[in-house]
């Protein structure tokens, strides 16, 4: 049983075609990089996954599941951490993580436990009492992936988790996606970031104007195209532009 598949998956807002016909498998313990232009369909594709949006056509499985169908059921075993992080401000950090972890039916010490860990290990530690509207960014966004991670899902979509980070903050993020595709769990993230991708994501997948336009193994790039970037630009057509007339 796959991890997780998009059978066609389309979808429109109003005249506006996102997501076109997307198709794709990972089997359990994935990880994989989802690439494309500011646009592209990366974002929303992430939020079809995890049931924030609901496909104008196709399906999305996960575990086996129709998410359409069973969207309380997928929910519990899967982690969301959107690019828009919708956090409740006038909470703490510590609230906030043990509010998510209730929602998904942790008891309160399990959640006040695995919050005080993950704090620890992402170093998000302000003074006590403090809210989460006086967070920096790159606190907010160690705290919603916090947040996607407590309940232990078995599939995590990132959307941008390394935007806004400090270098050591980054490599304990990856150290976590690591350690989260050692146990099994799926990962699915999305970074404009390519040397990341690179040294991170055994897989690739590349979303061009919401069609899927490369899927496959980075050992497979790497033996027709030098780097991830030559690849991209291929597919994506990226081109170099003239000179500004001023400069």
């Amino acid at each position: 049983m796959n991890a997780l598949e998009l059978f066609g998956v389309t979808k429109d807002f109003g005249a506006v075609r996102a997501v076109h016909e997307v198709s794709f498998a990972l089997e359990p313990g994935s990880l994989i990089g989802l690439l494309g232009r500011n646009g592209a369909g990366k974002s929303t594709t992430l939020k079809m996954i995890s049931g924030l949006l609901q496909p104008t056509a196709g399906r999305v499985e996960v575990l086996g599941r129709d998410v359409a169908k069973f969207p309380l059921e997928t929910r519990r075993d899967v982690g969301a951490m959107p690019e828009e992080m919708a956090l409740l401000d006038m909470l703490s950090g510590p609230q906030y993580l043990r509010f998510v972890a209730r929602m998904y039916g942790l008891d309160t010490k399990t959640a006040d436990a695995r919050a005080a860990e993950l704090m620890d290990r992402l170093e998000l530690l302000p003074p006590r009492g403090t809210v989460i509207a006086d967070y920096s960014f790159g606190m907010k966004k160690k705290l919603a992936l916090s947040s996607a991670l407590i309940h232990s899902p078995r599939l995590v979509v990132l959307d941008e988790p390394f935007e806004g980070i400090d270098t050591v903050t980054s490599r304990t993020i990856k150290d976590l996606i690591a350690l989260l595709q050692a146990r099994g769990v799926t990962v699915v993230l999305t970074t404009h970031v390519l040397e990341i991708v690179e040294a991170l994501c055994p897989r690739v997948a590349i979303i061009e104007k919401g069609r899927l336009v490369g899927f496959g193994p980075l050992d497979e790039v790497k033996r027709t195209h030098a780097t991830l970037e030559g690849l991209f630009l291929e597919l994506v057509g990226g081109h170099r532009k003239g000179e500004l007339s001023w400069l």
